[in-house]
């Protein structure tokens, strides 16, 4: 790749979060160590990007998401796409197959795990041909989880000589807003599974991104509202543990099984102890269960969509980005019985302040960090990037990981 012109390029800068990515690299990238462009649909959209944030000499590529030859060209000239352009079910197809094809790194934001099977399932041979490092999930939803997770294994090993073989990651505090991109992300997969009964037992699966013959068959937590000791508060389930348990799981399988055959792993939000605790817990499980029967039933979704939820191109406001943050507490715990813990928080909110960051980082780090021997293929943030990208999280993204003092044996 040393003929390539740029290190990056943001494919879908003007969507609401690309704007937001397009702020960060130009104010973190001022001193030319990574050489980027922006591109999208619309040339007028992009100029005005550029003249609003005052891109001087960062160049403004159009290309339409359906136009093959227009997005070969992109992948002439940059070692890495940056992809925000969603729902990805919808739009991303064409751009994960011209770059697995033509050797081009790639990666984004996308939550839609019936998406990224099909993409596995199409590309992964063409990616492994031609080099191309494909990695999916690389905003909120999956890097905290995945990179916690691959923290949390390798401070077990060198504590206890073993993985942990149980995780549980609780949501201690959240804060942000979701923007319009993710809702239509989230109706367009409830579309898809109405009226396809394989899709719906797909999404029941939490083995569903791991590669073919990955050998997992252990029941995996099933997180209901409940009280826990350790936290000492209420659990709900966590919106995202749906994405997240299975990149989570996919990393244990393409690390040979390095989490263990027998693995366990959930995710849950804490509301708090006593009685409002528990009402917290249920207003939250009810509300999610409730959003999700409702964008199943056309009338009800077409309400919705009008109405109620946020619509392509809005989102939270910057002050609500800026006062936004994460506060997620992993607790481990090995075969033998030793207990280990670490906390994983984020400056800004996790869906666009923080994921912007997180998503700009993961794509420096593919581009300058990655050895050059690493194979092409459908990797996770954790398996190809793991502790070269904590450590730029932590140094350039406002993400922390560190290590919770209670580690010890358990009895």
């Amino acid at each position: 790749m040393a003929d390539k012109i740029f290190d990056i390029i943001v494919y879908g800068a003007t969507s609401f979060v690309g704007q937001i990515i397009t702020r960060y690299m130009h104010t973190q990238f001022a001193d030319g160590s990574i050489k980027w462009a922006i591109a999208g649909r619309s040339l007028s959209k992009l100029q005005q990007l550029s003249d609003t944030i005052g891109l001087a000499g960062i160049e403004l590529i159009v290309a339409d998401a359906a136009d093959e030859n227009a997005l070969v060209q992109i992948c002439a000239r940059t070692k890495v796409v940056m992809s925000t352009v969603g729902p990805y079910a919808l739009y991303g197809d064409l751009l994960v197959q011209v770059c697995a094809t033509t050797g081009t790194h790639y990666c984004d934001l996308t939550g839609e795990p019936q998406w990224i099977r099909k993409m596995q399932s199409r590309h992964a041979a063409d990616a492994k041909a031609s080099g191309a490092r494909i990695v999916h999930c690389c905003g909120f939803d999956s890097i905290p989880s995945d990179l916690g997770v691959h923290f949390l294994q390798r401070r077990a090993l060198e504590h206890y000589g073993q993985p942990c073989d149980r995780i549980a990651m609780r949501v201690v505090s959240i804060k942000g807003g979701a923007s319009g991109g993710t809702i239509a992300s989230m109706i367009n997969m409830v579309k898809e599974a109405v009226g396809d009964a394989d899709l719906r037992r797909e999404l029941k699966d939490p083995y569903s991104l791991c590669p073919p013959g990955h050998g997992f068959s252990i029941t995996q937590p099933d997180v209901k509202i409940a009280y826990d000791d350790v936290s000492g508060g209420w659990l709900a389930p966590f919106v995202m543990a749906g994405i997240n348990i299975r990149v989570v799981h996919r990393s244990n399988a393409l690390g040979n099984k390095s989490y263990g055959a027998e693995f366990q792993y959930e995710e849950a939000v804490v509301t708090g102890g006593g009685a409002k605790g528990k009402r917290r817990a249920q207003a939250a499980t009810w509300g999610v269960n409730a959003l999700m029967v409702g964008l199943a039933v056309p009338p009800v979704r077409w309400l919705l969509e009008t109405m109620v939820l946020p619509k392509p191109g809005e989102g939270p406001s910057e002050k609500a980005q800026l006062e936004g943050g994460f506060d997620l507490v992993f607790l481990g715990s090995t075969a033998k019985g030793d207990t280990i813990g670490c906390r994983v928080t984020g400056d800004r909110d996790p869906g666009y302040g923080s994921t912007a960051k997180m998503l700009s980082q993961a794509a420096a780090c593919l581009a300058k960090d990655v050895p050059a021997e690493v194979a092409g293929g459908f990797w996770t943030p954790a398996t190809i990037m793991g502790d070269l990208l904590i450590d730029r999280l932590q140094a350039h993204a406002g993400l922390t990981f560190k290590l919770l003092p209670q580690a010890g044996r358990s009895h």
